[in-house]
């Protein structure tokens, strides 16, 4: 099971990321899909989840409750891993004058006046100067410090899962309104526009919201199989 989820993770993370630069891909296409870059959690949950579901169908294992075990794991995981974010100076947010913002000088990419207009075209930073170094949004953190407590809500209500899947489905109710929240400071371009250039929605949005749908449905409508009920 860990070893598909890896590899499925590596795969669909690639795969996510390859479909949100296919410029750069065109561009570079053996440099993109060959780089070290380019592992995006979105993508990841989405491959791994294929690759251990192969092992579990085959293997005749309950898809449902291997989801309620590994939906604490998961955002914890997500959490931790933001802070590697941080710590590399990557997935910042916008750039700020606020008294939360912080410099990445050394980034990946860097947050200086020419990284930032290089690498992020569509940004306007007007408000900065040539040569300076641009303070932005440290999303990572916030996100790791949300993440941790969405895991401790996950992780306190694991004893007390009635219907077998619910807590994976509020893993995707609640995983799905974080990451949307925070994409609105994250520097991520837009993808689809509901009021042109003020507010847009961009692809981890898109993919948050079929998270946070499918997570509500199920709620309301948990699947009828006798994997779903536990055991008296």
């Amino acid at each position: 099971i860990v070893t598909s989820a890896a590899l499925g993770g590596i795969i669909g993370s690639k795969i996510y990321y390859l479909i949100e630069n296919i410029d750069r891909v065109i561009a570079d296409p053996f440099g993109m899909i060959f780089s070290g870059a380019g592992l995006v959690f979105l993508g990841g949950l989405m491959g791994g989840t294929i690759g251990v579901t192969i092992v579990l169908r085959k293997n005749s294992l309950p898809w449902l409750q291997f989801a309620d075990i590994i939906a604490p794991l998961l955002i914890i995981g997500y959490s931790i891993g933001r802070i590697g974010c941080f710590l590399v100076g990557d997935d910042y947010g916008l750039p700020t004058k606020s008294i939360f913002g912080m410099s990445f000088k050394n980034g990946a990419p860097p947050t200086t006046y020419e990284s930032i207009a290089y690498n992020y075209p569509w940004l306007d930073i007007s408000n900065w100067n040539p040569g300076d170094i641009i303070k932005v949004f440290p999303t990572q953190i916030i996100e790791s410090i949300v993440g941790f407590g969405i895991f401790l809500f996950l992780w306190n209500k694991r004893d007390k899962v009635i219907i077998k899947g619910s807590l994976f489905f509020t893993y995707l109710v609640v995983a799905g309104m974080e990451r949307f929240i925070i994409e609105f400071i994250r520097l991520n371009p837009k993808y689809i526009w509901i009021i042109n250039d003020i507010i847009g929605f961009s692809g981890a949005q898109v993919i948050s919201i079929i998270m946070i749908t499918i997570g509500v449905y199920m709620l309301i409508n948990p699947p009828e199989n006798p994997e779903t009920k536990e055991a008296t």
